[in-house]
């Protein structure tokens, strides 16, 4: 089973945002080198922990670092965006790295609603048209009559273009991807018990097409190993007081070992971080090994992306080197059977 990376260039307290986006580029390198078969970055804004606000520009800068990865966008946030701008972004990076570039997208702002309406963002319900805006520029192919039948989406490769993916975290963008025919990516880690329903949603809607003559599902999954579990104990506490806060209403770089251990919970925090915990697959390496093998067995999932919010850049590299290490990714999986018996570009 693939294998993939879900960064969101997480900034750590003390430290820069150059820092934490010189580990993204150094998790990339490494990743290929480990066997990791993709590595998507995340559209969000107004958050001091994440420095991965602009999808294509760190994509291009990565892309540039590698040479068989995959990159890709995990996703784009669609109605914050006109469908022709991100229809010449994409065809760009596919024109500079063809047969590497994955173009996720999702519906969601990514934010919080004044910074939304900084956006400029769109009426997220015109979703499902976009998508359809968006796929007719890459492939020039709107119907006759239509008001964009005569727009070219400059660069663009008339013989492919980025995979689009739909991203989701409930059952809407699984049922359209599932009509669409187009590969789904469902939010795990943040929506862990609407996984297995939007997962069902998305097969039973399938409808095979020119993309997919089946379905095909990935879940991002939040996991974090380290050298003993005592340690990864330890070291995931750094990335739940991080979501607390940002739920709280204030984010913040994620905080050190020390700052999690010493801050003065209450009863509903600690409960909050207990349940948050529970969806996080930590420990030594094997622990997480067999987490990872436990989720998949019972999603059915065909590849599974990791996250990990941690503090410190080496913990991050380390998390994912021992995870590589411990499924015996050592060479070049982008031909295995699992993705290549889909027809769509993997």
């Amino acid at each position: 089973m693939p294998l993939s990376i879900l960064d969101l260039a997480t900034v750590s307290a003390g430290s820069t945002v150059g820092e934490a986006l010189r580990t993204s580029t150094e998790l990339a390198r490494r990743g290929e080198e480990w066997g990791y078969h993709r590595l998507w970055v995340a559209e969000h804004h107004g958050m001091p922990s994440v420095a991965s606000s602009s999808p294509a520009v760190l994509i291009a800068h990565l892309a540039a670092a590698t040479r068989t990865l995959r990159l890709g966008s995990g996703g784009v946030m669609l109605p914050n965006h006109a469908p022709l701008v991100i229809a010449e972004q994409f065809g760009t990076l596919h024109a500079l790295h063809p047969g590497r570039i994955d173009l996720g997208l999702g519906r969601a702002p990514g934010t919080d609603g004044a910074t939304a309406q900084a956006l400029r963002r769109g009426d997220a319900d015109r979703f499902p048209q976009e998508v359809a805006e968006l796929a007719g520029f890459l492939d020039g192919s709107f119907e006759p009559g239509h008001p964009y039948e005569r727009i070219r989406a400059v660069p663009r490769d008339p013989g492919g273009r980025p995979p689009i993916w739909l991203l989701g975290s409930s059952g809407f963008s699984a049922q359209l991807a599932g009509i669409l025919g187009l590969p789904f990516a469902f939010a795990h880690h943040f929506s862990a018990a609407n996984t297995e329903p939007a997962l069902d949603l998305y097969r039973t809607n399938f409808r095979p097409g020119d993309v997919l003559d089946r379905p095909y599902a990935m879940i991002g999954v939040s996991a974090l190993a380290a050298d003993t579990s005592e340690q990864a104990k330890r070291l995931v506490r750094t990335g739940s007081l991080a979501m607390l806060k940002l739920r709280r209403g204030m984010p913040a770089p994620v905080p050190s070992p020390e700052e999690a251990e010493n801050h003065p919970y209450s009863e509903v925090e600690e409960e909050f971080l207990q349940s948050w915990e529970a969806n996080v697959v930590h420990g030594d390496a094997e622990e997480v090994r067999a987490g990872l093998a436990a989720l998949r067995a019972r999603t059915g999932a065909d590849e599974l992306m990791i996250t990990s919010t941690v503090y410190g850049g080496a913990n991050r590299l380390r998390s994912f080197e021992l995870i590589a290490r411990a499924h015996k990714m050592t060479g070049d999986i982008h031909d295995s059977p699992d993705t290549d018996s889909s027809n769509f570009v993997t």
